[in-house]
């Protein structure tokens, strides 16, 4: 055991009107298994960056370690897998290779393969042996689970929970809640830690924002109260100082050192007034500076007139005339939230596609309602690019909707004028969930939407589904998403 020693921490970028990280300091032992969290765009990865060494900053980094980053470069990819693992652990066994496998439930066999052939499964769990069968090393392994398919993800949690000393960026509540033992979160004035899980720490900031905002409110009223009385008290002093000075006949019997030492004492409870208001507005500018917005979104959906939109019965889809699944029998009706699961390659994708139009061979009963509009998400982002405004005016939908619902989303004012192409996945995701969720439609179909999106993102569009109850059907492999959404599941079998 030691310590990574992060002290002063200050970074930004090149630029910027504003420090991404400003005096940070914290410390981290390297036994623990980190899970960070932040809203998109917080820093995540720019503070795994620090730690590398890849970009300038003030403050200091104490450590006796070296990082290594997943996922790194592969420059060869037409390497066979051992090679790439013999490059990073030279001296590491061929059974300790194997054995390291085992633990991921996988088959030695891919070890003899080119790295380019492998699956993205294959090809996350492949790096994560080699780097930690190098040793001696604290792993920052950066959104590993993107695109797996839950089993492969399971297969992760339990190869995980035999490791330490790693920092792990994930947006997966289920798979940060099984594998780590600590918590970094990039708020939005600091960086705090905490031991336990994402449950726990979210439970704990659920208990500390209603505190914060129970003293808010408590604090607002008191300041009313007391300039009210501050008011008042002032009234009152200026009255009476004035009537210390003599404005007529029948004035002239007054007691001018009772009333200059009245009015010395209500001036002087003036002042102390002033100095509990001070002090009030000075606690209250501590609080709900880290209370991240959770606005609601909101969409629109309507109801088909058709109550069934999709059926299928003994559905089988063809490609060189050989099944790539077995028979699967779903019906959709309106209200109905499916969400469509199964192995990689399995075929997920296919039925969404089958069901959008797509030419495609099958066997089996499939019937789609007639005039039915469909608003879809694809998982590929790769073709985005352009303004919002090109953007919303492309898919006909309200501009200033859709660039709300992106600001509810963590969008500021910069990352509105952006060039989407610019943009990060996380954000990329974003624009396609808010012009979808911007559309009036019957159907939604979500293929693997959340994708890079962080967790308070998810909880917005989940609470969103939850309230309008649109028509929806979606692959995705966030378990706590599927729990939480679906009403009807699909399973897609090889």
């Amino acid at each position: 055991m030691s310590l990574i020693s992060i002290n002063n921490l200050t970074f930004g970028y090149e630029g910027s009107l504003e420090n991404v990280f400003e005096n940070i300091s914290i410390n981290i032992d390297t036994d623990w298994k980190l899970g960070l969290i932040g809203r998109n765009g917080k820093g995540k990865t720019t503070f795994l960056k620090l730690l590398l060494g890849d970009y300038s900053y003030s403050g200091t980094i104490s450590k006796n370690v070296t990082f290594d980053y997943f996922p790194y470069e592969i420059k060869d990819k037409n390497k066979m897998a051992i090679e790439i693992i013999n490059e990073k652990a030279p001296d590491i066994e061929d059974w300790e290779i194997i054995k390291e496998l085992n633990f991921l439930h996988t088959n030695p066999e891919i070890l003899y393969r080119d790295f380019s052939t492998l699956s993205g499964g294959e090809q996350v769990k492949i790096q994560l042996v080699s780097l930690f069968l190098k040793g001696d090393n604290f792993l920052l392994i950066d959104e590993p689970t993107n695109h797996l398919d839950i089993q492969t993800k399971n297969n992760l949690v339990e190869y995980l929970k035999k490791k330490k000393g790693f920092i792990l960026v994930s947006h997966d509540r289920n798979f940060l809640d099984e594998v780590i033992d600590h918590i970094i979160s990039i708020n939005n004035t600091n960086i705090d830690i905490q031991k336990g899980n994402f449950s726990s720490w979210q439970e704990n900031k659920d208990r500390q924002n209603k505190f914060e905002l129970t003293q808010n409110e408590k604090i607002t009223k008191d300041i009313s109260r007391l300039e009210v009385a501050a008011k008042s008290t002032s009234k009152w002093s200026h009255l009476t100082e004035k009537s210390k000075y003599k404005t007529s006949e029948s004035e002239a019997m007054i007691d001018r050192g009772f009333v200059g030492h009245k009015s010395a004492k209500m001036m002087k409870r003036s002042k102390v007034i002033e100095q509990r208001i001070e002090k009030a507005i000075e606690d209250k500018s501590s609080l709900l500076k880290n209370i991240d917005r959770n606005d609601s979104l909101k969409i629109v959906p309507v109801f088909s007139k058709k109550d069934v939109i999709v059926t299928a019965k003994d559905l089988q889809i063809e490609y060189d005339n050989k099944a790539i699944f077995s028979k699967v029998s779903f019906e959709v009706k309106n209200g109905d939230r499916v969400a469509i699961i199964g192995k990689n390659g399995a075929g997920k994708s296919s039925i969404l596609k089958l069901i959008l139009g797509e030419k495609t061979k099958f066997t089996g009963d499939f019937n789609v309602a007639n005039e039915i509009k469909i608003s879809y998400v694809s998982q590929n982002t790769d073709s985005l690019k352009g303004s919002l405004k090109e953007y919303a005016k492309k898919f006909k939908v309200d501009e200033g909707v859709f660039k709300a619902m992106l600001s509810k989303m963590g969008f500021d004012t910069t990352d509105l004028e952006k060039d989407i192409a610019k943009m990060s996945e996380g954000q990329k995701k974003k624009v396609l969930i808010a012009r979808s969720i911007s559309e009036s439609a019957n159907l939604y179909i979500w293929d693997e939407p959340l994708n890079y999106i962080d967790i308070l993102t998810r909880i917005q569009i989940e609470e969103c589904i939850q309230k309008y109850r649109p028509t929806i059907i979606f692959v995705e492999h966030d378990e706590t998403f599927i729990k939480n959404i679906a009403t009807k599941i699909v399973h897609v079998k090889t």
